[in-house]
């Protein structure tokens, strides 16, 4: 009787173990392609109503007036709107504090006893926080189209966004014999634990390397992209997986997953957001890396970075798409302003297999 009782226990317990990465039904799934092709996307309903929590907009003041003096001819040292009206300056400046520093406040950024006063490096990286909103507004509305984004769309109320990456220290040199090792056989966060090298963000989101995977024909026709390459490919693709919380029929069709003349309009949309993302990176947050203190940056002293999870935490729209930028048409950029580069209207310049340059 014992040796049955362990049995079964034995039984239940290795069942428990093998249903541990499984999530409990029930199940919502969506067909969003053609039938027939599996473009399938599957939901955990208990996952979407804590996602619903997390991507719920704060409510919005009444619209501040236009009208009236400038903020630059009524407020002292302000190098960043000033072209707005006086009370709408007060009014984006009462929002930001909520959305960045709810508990810190006012002085987060600013010197109480003198707001004009540049000293704290948090009212630097403010300036350039809004003029790369702006920017994002005006000039990429290939990917955040008329929604736009806001300082909260990151923040969520947190000085710094919960959602950003540094590139790793470079692999230690006495492991050479061991060849690039990518982070790889290490489970890492952004590419779902997997074995895929755990940083596929630095070669894409800052560098610019070409984002392809293996071809259909042998070496040397066609495509010469490695089994590396790939992995890294993979990697990226895991990361904006995770980051939306869609599968890979989201912007892609199971017939043909290179193909771009058959793959649903998310796929270009994806297309903008990774150049937006590396535009952002190089244009306003790597000039930063002398304002930033120590504490603030990576292993390697570099500072934070977005990437597709800084605004859709988890939602395949920011904030399920709900258009804060209506209700802070401060942040609404100037379109041609001299700032970045602007978003390609180009179609994609498509390489061997379907990879893109």
């Amino acid at each position: 009787m014992n040796r049955r009782i362990l049995k079964t226990a034995a039984l239940l317990l290795l069942g428990g173990t093998l249903l541990a990465g499984c999530e409990r039904p029930p199940m919502e799934s969506v067909q969003h392609g053609f039938r027939g092709t599996g473009m399938v996307e599957v939901y955990n309903p208990r996952q979407l109503a804590k996602q619903d929590a997390l991507n719920t907009a704060p409510a919005a003041p009444p619209p501040a007036s236009a009208d009236g003096p400038r903020a630059k001819d009524s407020f002292q040292n302000v190098k960043v709107l000033g072209d707005v009206s006086s009370a709408q300056f007060i009014g984006l400046m009462t929002a930001m504090t909520a959305w960045v520093s709810p508990k810190e406040g006012c002085a987060y950024c600013h010197n109480p006893q003198n707001f004009a006063d540049d000293s704290k490096y948090t009212k630097t990286v403010a300036r350039k926080m809004i003029e790369m909103t702006r920017h994002i507004n005006g000039n990429w509305q290939s990917h955040v189209a008329n929604t736009g984004v806001t300082c909260y769309t990151c923040h969520r109320g947190n000085p710094v966004p919960q959602q950003v990456w540094f590139t790793p220290k470079e692999q230690d040199k006495k492991a050479d014999f061991l060849g690039d090792l990518a982070g790889q056989n290490q489970p890492g966060k952004l590419v779902g634990l997997s074995s895929l090298p755990t940083d596929p963000l630095t070669p894409f989101l800052l560098e610019d390397k070409p984002i392809r995977v293996n071809g259909p024909t042998a070496l040397p026709s066609g495509n010469r992209a490695s089994v590396k390459q790939a992995e890294w490919t993979y990697g990226l693709m895991t990361h904006m997986s995770n980051s939306l919380g869609v599968n890979c029929t989201y912007c892609h069709n199971t017939r043909a997953f290179q193909n771009w003349e058959t793959s649903p309009p998310q796929r270009m949309t994806a297309y903008h957001g990774i150049r937006m993302s590396r535009d952002v990176n190089n244009a306003y947050m790597v000039p930063l890396t002398g304002t930033f203190p120590p504490e603030r940056k990576g292993a390697g002293g570099d500072v934070a970075k977005i990437s597709c999870a800084t605004c859709h935490q988890g939602a395949y729209k920011p904030l399920y798409g709900f258009p804060m930028l209506k209700s802070y048409p401060e942040l609404a950029a100037i379109v041609g302003a001299e700032t970045a580069t602007a978003a390609p209207a180009t179609t994609p310049v498509v390489a061997s297999a379907g990879a893109v340059k």
